[in-house]
Formats: structure tokens, C-alpha cells, sequence
């Protein structure tokens, strides 16, 4: 073990709340380490319904204050990051024995009303006369949200925050923190060398999700707390099974909602279902009854009908939310909680309970706050103001227009999708090619050894997984074969030190 320098915070836990945290911190100056046991989003981050809402159903439950900051949120992130955050209008179809239309029309009125809108429009009650939902579901509401490729906001936030000077360290586990006078004493190790490193801190952020209360108990050696309620939302990928743009929301029997979202170009997302998770955060499966479930409901109200043999893909995430005693899993409160223990002197520990992909940036900015006291040489925060890495465009058309003109041999599948993921930071992955052969080694859908190389040298992926899942979502796309030369490329390469990533900024 080496003794390394001393942070002003150390950081476990690499999803959205953790790297939000870093991008924050790193940005008021102050010098911070993030790790994370396993890849970036690797968790809850890249498992959710891929959504940038106020939360609607969130209304029926009182939480005002929590839809009034996730909208105001979704505001900001739309400026934040315009590559991979773009409205989505949404169909509401009035559904015979559910809330009716007054009560929606109420609902819809405040969600239109609770925060300023400058990017969307208003809610309406129209009919849907394109013939995807069922005749007898024809009339009822749109309203406007907004989508995110929510591990690719992940890896932003990360980059952002190292380009600011923070350590990011993806597969590097916290084993052990204790106090030791006014700071902590940090113990890390390297997943994949196994080297272990002791590094010093006067702060120490526990933002590890479902993880929480166990860095309680195996790191901390402390009592978490506050209880938490595991919730696991499990989703499907099915062939699109609308003709459209719109993303729609069904009211069910049980009074759950489930979401119907235009996904990759040619898939529906399909989601969610909320039960109780026992057991490894890490490895939640999709079940058969919850498939079933997703299947009804879209077979309820759809003209395109499927089945279990349709469904190309299936993921679930497990949410840590706060135990508020709630009686069922629809009613626990999304709103999350910062607790500082000790409050006034001492190595302060700030850990984060709860929260939302929307609202990640306000919480971020909500934690230096409290952490102000024991940094008293802190910035302002200015991640309002922030664009993330790739999204200094005002318009994607735009974009698009002048990388093709640079480049006409370029695939405009490949184009589009490049714009969406990388914004203008897709000239970098242009630069020096003349071809479509000068992106290397094609691997199968639109990915290729160009893309890869980028994604390790910038983006901290190593693994197929990394890659496919989480950085491109051309998994979907990639056959058993494909993907395993994909994964045999990976394993002749050198992996990158996380030191040893680039910045962008320096080419």
C-alpha cells in the first residue's frame, strides 16, 4: 500500500449521484476522488426507464416540492446536455374505470404550471387518430417530458468532473474508512491489479445507492442511519410496437402506470414494475410475472400485440428508497435525503438517501452546500451554467448538417447516432478519417473499432459490456458473434490506467 495525497472529498459511488457530486465539487475547486466498485452506471444509473420527468403520478402522492425541483431540473438539463436530453412528448389515453379525465386534466394542469417551461409545450387533450392504441382508447392527453441516455449522462458528469481536475476511478473499491483527527484515512483497491492504495480526506461522501447501508456496515464500521426500502423496476425491450415519436403512459388496473417509450429507433422500452428486492443489489433479474405484466398491459391497449418471444432485451435496477412506512411501493417517497453526521466539527460524512436521475444536479449542488462549513475557501456553484462534454451546439440538425459536409462518405445511421451520443465531440472521433475504412474494424450494427478506441481512451470502458450496454446500446444490434469479437479485440489491448486518460480538452 501507498501513502497518496490528501482530497478534499472522497466520493463512493459512481452512478449519477456520485459522479453529479464529483462534477459539482470538482468545478468549486475543490480536489476530489470518486470511486466506484464496479464500471461507471454500472448500477441503478444505467437500469432506469431513461426518462427526464417532473414525475406526474408523483402528484397523486402530495410530493409537490419534488415534482415543482425535478421540472425546474429538467429545464436545466435540457441546456446541460442537449446531445443525449431531448423532449419527448407523451399520449395519455383516457382508460374506462381509471382516473377520468377532470382528475387528469387537473394534474396535467399543475405539471404544466408548477415550474417554468421554456423548451416545451403544454399539456392538451386531443384524439389519436394514427390507429397505434386500440379504438376504444383513442381520445385522451399529451403532455411533454424529456428522455436521457441515462449512462452516457453518467460518464459526462465523470468527465466533466475530470476535466476539472477530479481522480475517477471505475473498478476500485472502498475497503475501509476511518477517522483519523479532522480527516478520514481512506483504503482503496484496485479491482483489476489488486493493488491496494491508502489516500486521505477531509471529507467522505457515501453516494453508493442500493450499497448505502452496507459501506455502513463493511467500510464505515458504523450504524447506517436510516432504513431502506430496495425497489426493483424491471423493464423489456420489445420490437417498437408504435408507428410514431410519441411515448405513451398507460393507467392499469392496480393504478400503476407503465411507460411506452420509442427506444433505439426500432424497439419499444417497456416499463416499470416496482417490487421488493431481497439480496444483491448487483444482480436483480426480471421475472416472468413482471414480463408478464409489462406484456398485459401493452397487449391491453395496443393494436401491435407481443409475446415473451418478441422481447429482444430485459433489465432491472434496484432503487434505494427511504423507509417512510409507506403502505404500498407506488406510495414510498421518491425525494431523497442528505444526512451529515457529525453536524458541527469533526471528519464530516455526508451520505445520500434516495434521489432521482432528474434531479441529480440539485441534490449535487445541495450537498456541497452543506459540506460549505468545513470548506470555507468553497466556490459558487455554476453547474447551471455548465454544458456538459459534447454539447456546446444549439441545434442537432445543425450539427448533423455540417459533420456530414465534412464528411459525406459517412453512414447517416452512424451519423445521427453519433450526434445523439457525443455531440460535438463527434469530430473527434472524424478526425484524420476519409473513409468509412478508416474507422477501423467493423464489429457489427454501427460500431466500430474508431468508437471503441475512443470509448477506452476517454470514457473509462474496458469490457463488451462497458461498451455495448452502457456506452452505445448497440448490444441490441450485435449477434453472440459479433459481440465476441468485439471482446476478443479487448482482451489483445493493453487496458488504459484511469490516470492515463485523456483529456479532451488537450486534443
Amino acid at each position: 500500500m501507498t501513502q497518496t495525497q490528501c482530497y478534499d472529498l472522497v466520493i463512493v459511488g459512481g452512478g449519477i449521484n456520485g459522479t453529479g457530486i464529483a462534477m459539482e465539487a470538482a468545478s468549486r475547486g475543490l480536489r476530489v476522488l470518486l470511486c466506484e466498485q464496479q464500471d461507471l452506471a454500472e448500477g441503478t444509473s444505467s437500469r432506469s426507464s431513461k426518462l427526464i420527468h417532473g414525475g406526474l403520478r408523483y402528484l397523486e402522492h402530495g410530493h409537490l416540492r419534488l415534482v415543482r425541483e425535478s421540472l425546474s431540473e429538467r429545464e436545466t438539463l435540457l441546456h446541460m446536455a442537449p446531445h443525449i436530453v431531448w423532449p419527448l412528448r407523451f399520449r395519455l389515453p383516457l382508460t374506462p374505470g381509471q382516473r377520468p379525465a377532470w382528475m387528469l386534466r387537473v394534474g396535467l394542469w399543475l405539471y404544466d404550471h408548477l415550474s417554468r417551461r421554456n423548451h416545451l409545450p403544454a399539456s392538451r387533450r386531443c384524439h389519436f387518430a394514427d390507429g397505434d392504441l386500440k379504438p376504444a382508447l383513442a381520445t385522451g392527453f399529451e403532455y411533454s417530458d424529456a428522455w436521457v441516455d441515462d449512462a452516457r449522462l453518467v460518464v459526462l458528469c465523470a468527465r466533466q468532473a475530470a476535466d476539472d481536475g477530479a481522480r475517477i476511478l471505475p473498478r476500485c473499491r472502498c475497503v475501509n474508512a476511518r477517522r483519523n483527527g479532522e480527516g478520514w484515512q481512506v483504503e482503496l483497491r484496485h479491482r483489476d491489479s489488486g493493488q491496494r492504495e491508502v489516500v486521505a480526506a477531509r471529507a467522505i461522501v457515501n453516494a453508493s445507492g442500493p450499497w448505502i447501508n452496507l459501506v455502513f456496515d463493511a467500510v464505515l464500521s458504523e450504524p447506517p442511519p436510516h432504513p431502506v426500502r430496495l425497489v426493483k423496476g424491471s423493464h423489456i425491450v420489445v420490437p417498437s410496437i408504435t408507428h410514431d415519436k410519441y411515448a405513451y403512459i398507460l393507467q392499469n388496473s392496480d393504478g400503476r402506470v407503465v411507460f411506452v417509450l420509442p427506444y433505439e429507433t426500432d424497439y419499444s422500452l417497456i416499463g416499470t414494475t416496482e417490487t421488493a428486492h431481497a439480496g444483491d443489489p448487483a444482480n436483480p433479474a426480471v421475472s416472468a410475472a413482471e414480463e408478464a405484466y409489462l406484456l398485459a398491459s401493452i397487449n391491453q391497449h395496443f393494436g401491435q400485440q407481443r409475446s415473451a418471444g418478441d422481447i429482444c432485451y430485459r433489465f432491472a435496477g434496484v432503487r434505494p428508497l427511504l423507509d417512510d412506512r409507506a403502505g404500498s411501493m407506488g406510495a414510498i417517497s421518491r425525494d431523497y435525503r442528505l444526512e451529515l453526521s457529525p453536524a458541527d466539527h469533526g471528519a464530516p460524512l455526508l451520505s445520500v438517501y434516495g434521489g432521482k436521475i432528474t434531479s441529480f444536479r440539485r441534490l449535487a449542488e445541495k450537498c456541497l452546500d452543506r459540506l460549505a462549513p468545513f470548506f470555507p475557501a468553497l466556490g459558487p456553484s455554476r453547474s447551471r451554467q455548465l454544458v456538459l462534454p459534447g454539447g456546446d451546439f444549439s441545434d442537432p440538425a445543425a450539427l448533423a448538417a455540417e459533420l456530414a459536409q465534412h464528411s459525406p462518405w459517412l453512414d447517416q445511421a452512424l451519423l445521427q447516432r453519433w450526434v445523439r451520443s457525443y455531440g460535438t465531440h463527434s469530430r473527434l472521433l472524424l478526425a484524420g478519417c476519409h473513409s468509412m475504412a478508416d474507422l477501423g474494424t467493423h464489429f457489427g450494427g454501427s460500431l466500430t473499432r474508431r468508437e471503441v478506441d475512443y470509448l477506452r481512451q476517454h470514457e473509462w470502458a474496458l469490457s463488451a459490456d462497458d461498451i455495448l450496454w452502457r456506452r452505445t446500446k448497440q448490444g441490441l444490434r450485435l449477434s453472440a458473434q459479433q459481440q465476441a469479437l468485439l471482446t476478443d479485440y479487448l482482451a489483445s489491448l493493453t487496458a488504459p490506467s484511469a490516470a492515463a486518460m485523456v483529456d479532451i480538452h488537450e486534443l
